[in-house]
């Protein structure tokens, strides 16, 4: 090791740090003054018609059993149909002889539960926000 990053390194440390104190400063600030507006959050998920679940339906067609190809085909079908003329993306998948094939229409029902991407919230409040625990 010789001395020509000597200047880098005496740099370095500092911007850093001053970089890291800005962004966590932004941050804090904006949790701080952050609005949530849980029925607007709901009215947007429920107009998109269930197609936040898509990517769990795919993956249940293929541990089912159904090809990766073929489970991508039903999804997007049923998925732009929804996304072009609205209505239910739960209801089309239970319409669609390939789809219900596979899956019985209560395991499709449990696929649609939002309750699965949150589970682990209050776990990691805890961890974050918690008393150290």
């Amino acid at each position: 090791r010789d001395i020509s990053h000597s200047s880098v390194e005496r740099v370095i440390g500092p911007d850093t740090t001053i970089g890291l104190d800005f962004a966590l400063s932004r941050l804090a600030g904006l949790i701080e003054n952050l609005l949530v507006y849980p029925d607007a959050m709901q009215a947007n998920l429920d107009r998109l018609g269930g197609l936040v679940h898509s990517q769990r339906v795919l993956l249940a067609l293929t541990q089912a059993g159904m090809s990766r190809e073929d489970a991508y085909a039903a999804v997007q079908r049923n998925a732009m149909r929804v996304w072009e003329s609205g209505g239910s993306f739960l209801d089309l998948l239970k319409a669609d002889p390939a789809v219900s094939a596979i899956l019985p229409d209560a395991d499709l029902e449990a696929l649609f539960d939002l309750g699965y991407h949150v589970k682990h919230v209050d776990e990691i409040f805890r961890r974050v926000f918690g008393t150290g625990n």
